[in-house]
């Protein structure tokens, strides 16, 4: 049950984390960044910062430079597709509290994550798997639904997940993903019994999101049917669904019947250049980031269904607010009806 605050919306999720708002910016791969992370933690939510791919040395750099921007909470996100015991341990003894976890088993962490007084909460895409994190004691979960940006880790819709997961993982909170493009999404989230929402595509359109400006306004300029969800560009990750926006290198494969890897037009093709002069090639894994140059239209852009919602590019402090201003208003108008 939610009920309005001096700030908007509170939830028990928010006194869990020690945030104001609940509404949590999602780790949103190489687009995170140390200002993206403090702008959302500063307005009131919880930024979150991806790690998962980031050298051990690089970790403490990384959050002390969060730390330096806002003193509020924020999280780390480490995709247990990879061994993460490392970072994790990096993360902790910077002093991290939240941690969340994805696209596998929380289990090996939780405990170590307990051990240093920090919280753990873990993506999920199915009951079995909520089930399987809060046995495991995760604090919180995150319902993915199918709607969402990214990789993706289930098959069933937010509006039918989250509700299913909110009764069988009760009283731990969960968090509704997938689809939340703006206050009306954080609003539909919580009516259906999450805590809060985890927001991820309207966040890429930042002005802070560490990422190329045509990505940005290729989210703007995006309806809700621009989006599919393959595996396509599993150069990095594979046998990983996700999904991104529609571009070239989608019509040219679709157009060639959807062959399997091995047999897809152009691979081995490079297309683009990183800022550092490392070449990028056609089916990567990799986004279209700041000072690259080439054909970043071609690259994967990760973005939800809620695509369709973004209508402009802005600081992250007035999406936060924008938000949560919605949101209010929203559940507010549902108080009045008969």
């Amino acid at each position: 049950m939610c009920r309005k605050h001096a700030v908007g919306i509170h939830t028990p999720l928010c006194d869990l984390l020690g945030i104001e708002l609940p509404i949590v910016q999602a780790p949103i791969g190489s687009a995170t960044c140390p200002a993206l992370a403090a702008a959302v933690s500063e307005a009131g939510g919880l930024g979150m910062l991806a790690l998962s791919w980031q050298a051990a040395t690089e970790i403490p750099r990384i959050i002390r430079e969060t730390k330096k921007r806002t003193e509020r909470p924020f999280g780390v996100n480490l995709v247990l597709e990879w061994d993460q015991h490392e970072r994790l341990s990096v993360c902790l003894n910077e002093g991290v509290r939240i941690i969340s976890f994805f696209w596998g088993n929380p289990a090996p962490y939780i405990q170590q994550v307990h051990e240093a007084g920090a919280l753990a909460i873990h993506t999920v895409g199915s009951t079995v798997e909520a089930q399987r994190a809060t046995q495991s004691r995760a604090d919180a979960v995150v319902a993915q639904g199918w709607e969402a940006g990214g990789h993706v880790r289930g098959d069933v819709g937010t509006f039918s997940l989250v509700p299913r997961i909110v009764d069988q993982v009760a009283p731990v909170p969960v968090i509704a993903a997938g689809g939340i493009g703006d206050g009306r999404g954080v609003a539909a989230g919580l009516m259906l019994g999450a805590a809060g929402v985890w927001v991820g595509t309207r966040f890429v359109a930042s002005d802070e999101a560490a990422v190329h400006p045509l990505y940005k306004q290729k989210i703007v300029a995006a309806t809700e049917n621009d989006t599919i969800c393959s595996q396509l560009f599993n150069i990095g990750w594979e046998n990983a669904r996700h999904r991104t926006l529609h571009n070239s290198t989608i019509a040219q494969w679709k157009a060639a019947g959807c062959p399997a890897n091995g047999f897809r037009p152009g691979e081995g093709e490079n297309i683009a250049y990183s800022a550092d002069g490392r070449t990028v090639l056609r089916y990567s894994d990799v986004m279209p980031l700041p000072g690259m140059r080439g054909n970043l239209e071609a690259l994967a852009m990760y973005a939800g269904q809620s695509a369709g919602c973004v209508s402009d590019v802005q600081p992250a402090r007035e999406i936060v607010r924008q938000l949560a201003r919605q949101a209010t208003e929203r559940i507010q108008a549902c108080g009045d009806l008969p």
